[in-house]
């Protein structure tokens, strides 16, 4: 079903919309390849970042008739989509794409409360556990690193930051032993250790 899907793929070149806000979501797409972002931009140029799309990551599923996109989506590295396959073709892909909307309400949720009580380390760390533990999954991320192709502006975009206050953050990260981001590969020297300090708990969505 997936690899049937996935020969019919869109490509979309970076910092180009995937979806915009307020349009007709004509059907719901499979991230196959690069990173995109679900963004709300304000009047005056400012923008946040409300959540990354990863491989894997599904973009437009609604069960409502005739649905509207909430949110813009834009490439932040070229991607490729394809349309996803119905969730009534077999019970498993039901069940993988429940699986999905429940951590993506999770990851949600948790960006809520890394704007709203995290400080400026806690959001960071914080944020790049996540992106390990999301990628891990999908099979993207290996000894405790991944590739990250964003750059400080969208990290400050995502965290709430200014991009000065991301590089002074990332700087003190790297002095700590916590990270290291060379050649757009980032590492995490120690997910258990930097979990515990920004009191991070994985997130589980099933039993």
């Amino acid at each position: 079903m997936l690899c049937e899907a996935a020969g019919d793929q869109r490509q979309v070149i970076s910092r180009k919309e995937i979806e915009r806000e307020g349009t007709p979501v004509k059907y719901p797409r499979l991230l196959l390849r690069g990173w995109a972002a679900r963004v709300r931009q304000l009047a005056d140029g400012r923008r946040q970042l409300l959540s990354f799309v990863l491989p894997g990551d599904l973009i437009g599923l609604c069960a409502q008739p005739r649905p509207l996109a909430v949110t813009t989506v834009i490439a932040l590295s070229d991607v490729a989509w394809c349309i996803a396959p119905s969730p009534g073709i077999s019970a498993q892909l039901a069940d993988a794409y429940a699986t999905g909307l429940a951590l993506e309400e999770a990851y949600r949720l948790a960006q809520i409360c890394r704007l709203g009580r995290l400080n400026a380390q806690e959001r960071m760390g914080d944020l790049l556990l996540e992106l390990l533990e999301r990628l891990s999954l999908a099979g993207l991320a290996d000894e405790n690193g991944f590739d990250l192709p964003l750059t400080q502006e969208m990290l400050a975009d995502a965290l709430g930051l200014t991009p000065v206050h991301i590089n002074r953050t990332l700087q003190q990260m790297r002095r700590a032993g916590d990270i290291d981001w060379k050649g757009g590969r980032l590492t995490i020297h120690d997910p258990a250790t930097l979990a515990a300090k920004v009191g991070r708990e994985p997130v589980r969505v099933s039993g």
